[in-house]
């Protein structure tokens, strides 16, 4: 079963939040409890690169918005220093055509822990080539796919994967995420999701690698999925179809009638029109005041001000 997303009915769910879709949830914003971590075996990257090269084509600041979001949502992630956490490296994979998304990363990152670890993965050995240049003792450039190559005693505890499974069918998604799992500690996330050309809007999941042994319809293999975000940094005004056009691959071809994530839409729509007055103090204060009707409805959706001023909208769980 893919995700429960594709099977439930909305009408048999008494409060909307993502755990019973396809996502399980921690409050955005929090660090997660730190557990004792032991050294965990993980399948190598086999020679050959698993996957297929994407279009590459990228602007610079393209994932500015995913950057910030991540360190809004939890800084802690990448200043944690207990067991594995302490030396491990954040993935940007499938960067593209240039390194300009990992090195804008690493610079990003860098603030909060001057000694991060990056590691750009692209599928393209021409792409890997013209990176190297770029590369020194804390930042580097492998040629992989979704068998990371990882080195011996090396972990993960951030992967950001976008518009990369796009281009893939919808199978293909879970057997994704199942592989990179394999080199993410417990308790690491991977945000993966789709943006328009320039990163002023996107849409992404966000996935906890977990040991949790249970039957739950919000996991693929190890991965909980933990919220669905949208963002947008109001240049191109408000429009809630933009989103649907781009949904991460486990959801793009699934707003249709009778299908959960269509209900949401047509909801957060009906949110928007009732709040159309809005529009006159701007597309920011428009956004806030649909997200806010929308939670009203019984959707799960983080209300903070530090997330809906900014320009993004969680859903999540519990």
């Amino acid at each position: 079963m893919l995700v429960a997303l594709l099977i439930l009915n909305k009408q048999n769910i008494p409060q909307v939040g993502l755990d019973q879709y396809c996502f399980a949830s921690k409050p955005a914003g929090r660090s997660v409890t730190s557990v004792k971590i032991n050294c965990m075996p993980h399948s190598r990257a086999s020679k050959k690169p698993e996957g297929q090269p994407t279009r590459g084509k990228t602007a610079s600041n393209r994932l500015r918005r995913v950057d910030n979001f991540i360190l809004l949502y939890e800084p802690s992630l990448l200043t944690r220093t207990d067991d594995l956490f302490a030396d491990s490296i954040f993935i940007d994979l499938g960067y593209g055509f240039d390194a300009r998304t990992t090195l804008e990363s690493a610079a990003r990152f860098r603030r909060m822990k001057p000694n991060l670890k990056i590691l750009g993965v692209e599928i393209d050995k021409d792409r890997v080539e013209a990176a190297l240049p770029f590369a020194d003792d804390k930042t580097f450039f492998r040629l992989g796919g979704f068998n990371l190559p990882m080195k011996e005693n090396e972990h993960v505890h951030l992967i950001q994967a976008f518009n990369v499974l796009r281009q893939y069918e919808e199978k293909d998604f879970a057997p994704a995420y199942e592989r990179l799992a394999q080199y993410v500690l417990p308790g690491g996330l991977m945000i993966e999701g789709t943006s328009n050309p320039f990163g002023s809007i996107w849409c992404a999941n966000v996935a906890r690698k977990t040991l949790e042994s249970d039957s739950s319809l919000s996991k693929i293999g190890d991965w909980r999925f933990e919220a669905l975000i949208f963002s947008t940094n109001f240049r191109l005004g408000f429009d809630v179809e933009e989103f649907q056009t781009i949904l991460p691959k486990n959801l793009i071809h699934h707003v249709i009638k009778g299908e959960p994530i269509y209900d949401f839409f047509e909801a957060w729509k009906r949110s928007a029109k009732e709040t159309a007055s809005m529009k006159a103090y701007g597309a920011k204060q428009w956004f806030v005041a649909s997200a806010e009707s929308l939670a009203q409805k019984r959707y799960r959706i983080n209300l903070h001000r530090k997330f809906l001023s900014k320009g993004y909208m969680i859903w999540e769980n519990d």
